[in-house]
Parts: structure tokens; sequence; C-alpha cells
């Protein structure tokens, strides 16, 4: 038999279906967009809380601090958060002056990266993400080494929380800034 029997078979074909649809009245926009649901949840921003910051261990050279933060999901659908930024302050010894600061998590970078750090945070859960900070004693702030050691500082965090619904590929990238006093 001949090849070209079959081909133009399939031409056929295809062009019969794609005639069968077009005469339909059917839109290739019924195939691709959901029907509208009346009961649609409202999707909420994850709720950020400063769970705890502590000295954890002071000695001459170097200060040891941990942070922890809790994340609440109160949506119906999972969260992935990919990285949380924050600075810290002690604002005895500066309100500007960022003393240290950090970054929990990662975000991908390029189409595929393995190993990644993020938290998935399933719905109606909270997760806890900590960091420890080691701050070196250069001896040119004293104050603030003597309010360390008497732990009688005075904290301020600000940040951003960048995550995402469900997975690292559906939707826009949400953000949130926090700033919190302890």
């Amino acid at each position: 038999m001949n090849p070209k029997i079959f081909v133009f078979a399939a031409v056929i074909g295809l062009g019969s279906i794609l005639g069968v649809i077009l005469l339909s009245n059917s839109s290739f926009e019924n195939f691709s967009s959901p029907l509208p649901q009346k009961d649609d949840p409202k999707i909420e921003p994850i709720i950020i809380e400063l769970d705890d910051i502590s000295i954890v261990d002071i000695s001459e050279r170097a200060a040891t601090i941990e942070i922890k933060f809790k994340l609440t999901n109160p949506n119906p659908i999972s969260v992935i958060v990919q990285v949380m930024d924050y600075q810290l302050f002690e604002t005895n010894f500066s309100e500007q002056r960022q003393i240290s600061g950090g970054q929990i998590g990662s975000r991908p970078e390029g189409m595929v990266e393995f190993g990644s750090n993020y938290y998935s945070l399933l719905s109606g859960s909270e997760i806890i993400l900590k960091d420890k900070i080691v701050l070196q004693n250069n001896g040119n702030i004293p104050e603030l080494w003597s309010t360390l050691k008497n732990n009688t500082a005075n904290w301020r965090v600000t940040g951003d929380v960048f995550y995402n619904f469900s997975s690292m590929t559906s939707g826009h990238e949400n953000e949130i800034h926090f700033e919190f006093t302890k």
C-alpha cells in the first residue's frame, strides 16, 4: 500500500474533527477555564509571629542569639514558604543600625533546583522557623555588650516572607512584610 494514502486519511480525519468542533458552537475557552464555584474559599495571607528571641550563650568574645518565628496557614489549601529574610536591631543601642540579620529557607533559581530549602505549610497548620545568630565582640560597642550580658535588650525585628499557594509553579509569588518588637 502507498503511504500517501495513510497521510491523506489522517489529514481528512483531523480536518473533520476540527470542523465538528467549530460547527458545534464550542469554544476553546470552555475547555481551559474551570466553571466558577459558588463557595470558592477566600484566600488569606499567612500569619507571622515572633515566637521567641533569646540569648543562648554569651562570653567576652561572642554572643549566640536564637530567634524563632511562628507561621500559621489559615487557608484550606497548602502553602509553600520559600524564604524568610529578617533584620535584627537592638533598640537601646540603635534604632536604625542593624546588628544582624539572616535568611531562613531559599528561593529557587532557574528551572529546577535540587536540594531546595523551603517549607510546606499544610492547611490550618503552623510551623516554627528558627535561626541562630553569632555576634562577635570586637570591643568597639561596650554598651551593646553590657545590654546583652544583663539580658536587658530591647529587640526590633523586621523582614519579609515569600510564599506560594500549593506549588512552586502555580500562581504568583506572595510577599508579606513584618515588624515586631520585644
